[in-house]
């Protein structure tokens, strides 16, 4: 199995997450008391591109990263969670960090945190900062873990550029379910004298990001206003009219994404990115499980010819918007493999891509307690009128969709259930 060389690195993180409670906290005191243990190495780091929002983080940062290596620069890179390997949250001037390097600087970082409280996130946040700070890199993609003001990666006290992907409702249980609050809470990472770059947003959104922006004297840049990509896929901003080339990454949220990354680019002087550099970058894009077609011959069962696999991680309303969207595209109508979370919004996730589906199988999401029963899923499917079957596993999934001989099939739910997929498929992302 090619993911066995990282057994001594998993059983150092469940010791930390033993060690430490996994109840989330919102906070930035005791990520600062550590890093002030460790010499403040989040003080000496390079240019920071500073990313929050509900959805779409990742792949801004996917398309900044691709474009910032077409032109030649070193892109440190920390995002969360990961799929299959832990390795995939920090990656180091353009690669994943190694086993050996990771596991020595969570000794580091554990040591120097003496038994104290800390949450996961915060210690592994600190172990990124560590690593980037003695790895030279030309810039940093910095990702949100949740929410934003009181995140751990909002210790950064001046990053390069803030970016607020599209805002909606999810984690309600830490950030609550009015959108306003959520906006403000996701508006927190803006600083004083740095470009606050934002997409797509409803009003009531946009609207918190002005106020915010004009409290802590931040210069907001906008989609609609500041810059467009229109359904000719032409970026016009900034001075730059960029034909946008036929994207990796599958979706016209995708290409509202692509946007939001060069906006954030062309807002700053300190990188001369020229127009051919985004386009091979953007050409170049990866980041798996965002519509990520699968190879049907990597799984155990028997699925007609011509069957065609996808793999999402969405999880919330807005997620479910932008599958339905992709869905409607389809010639035909697909079959859903679901598994979610407990606190998502299940009906708020399935409903948009109703009338796409011809049907579904809820499975549990491998490994997670919190998990979601598939009987759950199923009565909220058949709430909305769409009919069901549960299954023990993903597996036990295809080989029930396999005697209907669907031609799309689309996994999805959890970013949980994506890593999962990838790791019995034995993919590693790169």
């Amino acid at each position: 199995m090619p993911f066995t060389p990282e057994k001594d690195l998993n059983e150092v993180l469940e010791v930390l997450s033993n060690l430490h409670p996994k109840k989330i906290d919102l906070s930035l005191g005791r990520l600062q008391r550590l890093l002030s243990a460790l010499g403040n190495p989040e003080k000496n780091l390079p240019p920071v591109i500073h990313v929050a929002g509900t959805n779409g983080k990742g792949s801004v940062i996917a398309y900044l990263r691709a474009v910032l290596e077409a032109a030649g620069l070193r892109a440190h890179v920390y995002t969360s969670p990961h799929l299959v390997s832990f390795r995939e949250r920090i990656r180091l001037a353009g690669k994943l960090i190694s086993v050996k390097s990771l596991i020595e600087v969570l000794h580091r970082v554990e040591a120097a945190n003496n038994k104290d409280p800390i949450t996961f996130f915060e210690i592994t946040t600190a172990t990124a900062f560590l690593a980037f700070s003695e790895t030279s890199a030309d810039v940093l993609l910095l990702e949100v873990g949740l929410g934003g003001q009181f995140d751990a990666t909002n210790v950064i006290d001046t990053p390069l550029i803030s970016v607020v992907t599209p805002v909606g409702l999810d984690h309600a249980e830490f950030l609550g379910t009015n959108l306003p609050g959520v906006a403000k809470e996701k508006a927190g990472i803006a600083k004083k004298g740095v470009p606050l770059i934002t997409g797509p947003q409803g009003p009531e959104v946009l609207a918190v990001l002005n106020q915010t922006s004009k409290n802590v004297g931040a210069s907001l840049f906008h989609e609609g206003r500041d810059w467009t990509v229109g359904e000719d896929n032409i970026f016009h901003g900034f001075d730059r009219d960029i034909s946008l080339p036929t994207l990796p990454l599958m979706g016209r949220h995708q290409i509202d994404n692509a946007g939001i990354a060069l906006a954030a680019l062309f807002c700053q002087s300190k990188f001369k990115i020229s127009d051919k550099d985004c386009i091979r970058g953007l050409q170049k894009t990866t980041w798996p499980a965002r519509f990520q077609a699968l190879d049907p011959e990597g799984f155990k069962t028997s699925l007609p010819k011509g069957t065609k696999i996808w793999l999402d991680g969405g999880h919330n309303p807005l997620a479910g918007q932008a599958l339905a969207r992709q869905l409607s595209k389809f010639p035909t109508t697909a079959t859903l493999i679901v598994g979610m979370m407990a606190a998502k919004d299940i009906r708020g996730f399935l409903e948009p891509m109703v009338p796409h589906l011809d049907g579904l199988v809820a499975v549990p999401v491998p490994g997670e307690e919190n998990g979601a029963d598939p009987e759950t899923i199923l009565e909220v499917a058949k709430a909305l009128g769409l009919q069901g079957k549960a299954a023990f596993s993903v597996e036990e999934a295809l080989n029930l969709i396999a005697k209907a001989r669907v031609p799309n099939i689309l996994i999805t739910g959890s970013l949980y259930l994506a890593g999962s997929v990838l790791r019995d498929i034995q993919v590693l992302p790169a």
